[in-house]
């Protein structure tokens, strides 16, 4: 009877992962929306400066409608820090379905270009609250065998949005395109709002039994009394002083955890990966004429969505270490390869003709090995390396960092475009890329496997 059980249970336990899998995806349809009003300047932009919409920008203008999200993010990262502890993850990231969806509705009645910056103000304050609310829920729901997988859903989705949005910003109209863009947020509300909350969340505030139902959905099976127990010891060990702002600095493990979580995304973000996204048919059109930059920015984002899915998947076998320094290096070597060949053709004025399909080459190896490792794995540790006391704190400063930083590479990658010529930033970007190499392999720790618990010990430099 015993051995009938226990089999019962295994086979339980295959079936487990079900349903982290369909919270990760449907939690993720925010993200998506998200990324695809960041990756909506990329075939926009072009289309409001020659005023083939029904108004007109100017360039300086469009810089601004770029960066509108990252300074609706700061605001939105801001206020879920405060709230996402007292209302919870699961709620936050339902309610962020509506203001999503009235973005978009606004890019598509805007008369101006006012009522469209105020929309994806908006929506960038709507991204602050999905990227604290979202990789803290995963990260709280995986079971540690399968947290990379589940985490790395959030950087999928991120690519599977922008491809989205370039797809159909390429060939419809902006205003069809912004109404069509409304069924993701919909699809949000719809989905996710059957998903169970964060036994992490229900523990905190004493809702034993739900948090008990929770574990039993996420794993598959009735017996999740060890887990719990570990999970509510590790709670009220963290909780004991309440989460100050402070403690991210003034306690010795916070910071090592602020400054691996910083750090990755500060090296992330140092390649120029974002600025690569809002600009991307603009570099192919002005870079090569081998493809379409509409086509070219198409195949770019298709790459990099696969490379992404495939990296989610064996982030658990390989480890986050080993691909996040094979990203790096390749990554960089292909900044430095495109910067070179933008060098020749622009400030040396040699003809390139015969080599056009460098930037094209150059480009999809720097998707291919940005994907593999820098794409997924920060976001994922952002998830995984903050106690629950001060996590909300951490993911929203978290937030704001990546909002200021996206904002000042933007600009500067405008500036320096514009001034000297494409190639200045992609030799700053491939600079950057061999100090993160050397971050990487001093700071980073190998979080495979391990239990956000143990992670706890390994910052604090406890015995496992």
């Amino acid at each position: 009877m015993t051995i009938i059980s226990s089999d019962r249970d295994l086979k339980l336990r295959k079936k487990s992962n079900v349903f982290q899998y369909i919270a990760a995806v449907t939690a993720n349809l925010g993200i998506v929306c998200s990324e695809m009003h960041y990756g909506w300047t990329s075939p926009s932009i072009e289309i409001l400066e020659k005023g083939n919409h029904t108004f007109k920008i100017t360039s300086e203008e469009s810089s601004w409608l770029v960066v509108a999200p990252l300074l609706g993010a700061i605001l939105g990262a801001f206020i879920t820090g405060i709230i996402v502890d007292i209302i919870g993850r699961k709620k936050l990231i339902i309610f962020s379905s509506i203001p999503f969806i009235f973005s978009w509705l606004m890019i598509a009645w805007a008369p101006s270009i006012t009522l469209m910056f105020v929309a994806r103000f908006i929506a960038g304050m709507t991204d602050g609250l999905s990227f604290t609310a979202v990789p803290m829920y995963l990260g709280e729901i995986a079971d540690p065998k399968v947290r990379g997988l589940v985490a790395s859903v959030c950087p999928v989705c991120i690519i599977l949005g922008i491809l989205l949005i370039n797809v159909l910003g390429s060939y419809l109209t902006i205003t069809t395109t912004a109404y069509i863009a409304t069924i993701v947020p919909v699809l949000l509300l719809l989905t996710f709002s059957w998903m169970p909350e964060s036994p992490y969340f229900l523990l905190m505030k004493g809702r034993l039994d739900e948090a008990r139902r929770s574990l039993e959905i996420f794993r598959g099976t009735n017996d999740v009394s060890v887990e719990l127990t570990r999970i509510s010891k590790a709670i009220k060990e963290q909780n004991e002083n309440k989460g100050k702002c402070l403690e991210l600095l003034t306690v010795k493990s916070n910071r090592r955890a602020l400054l691996i979580a910083f750090g990755l995304r500060g090296v992330q973000q140092l390649t120029g990966t974002t600025v690569i996204i809002f600009y991307c048919k603009k570099i192919f059109d002005q870079s090569s004429s081998f493809l379409s930059p509409a086509v070219g920015t198409i195949i770019y984002f298709t790459v990099q969505l696969t490379l992404s899915f495939v990296a989610s998947i064996i982030v658990d076998f390989s480890g986050r270490r080993p691909l996040l320094i094979i990203s790096i290096i390749g990554t960089g070597l292909a900044l430095f390869l495109n910067g070179t060949y933008l060098y020749a053709k622009d400030g040396l004025k040699v003809d390139t003709s015969s080599y056009n399909f460098v930037p094209l080459l150059a480009l999809i190896g720097f998707v291919v090995t940005f994907s593999i490792g820098l794409q997924t794995i920060p976001l994922l540790m952002m998830g995984e390396v903050f106690p629950t006391n001060v996590k909300a704190f951490a993911l929203c400063s978290a937030d704001i960092y990546y909002s200021v930083i996206v904002t000042v590479i933007s600009k500067f990658f405008h500036w320096s475009e514009r001034s000297y010529g494409m190639y200045v930033p992609f030799f700053v970007f491939g600079g950057c890329c061999m100090l993160g190499l050397v971050f990487i392999l001093m700071f980073v720790p190998e979080t495979k496997g391990k239990t956000l618990e143990d992670i706890q010990k390994h910052l604090k430099r406890e015995k496992l």
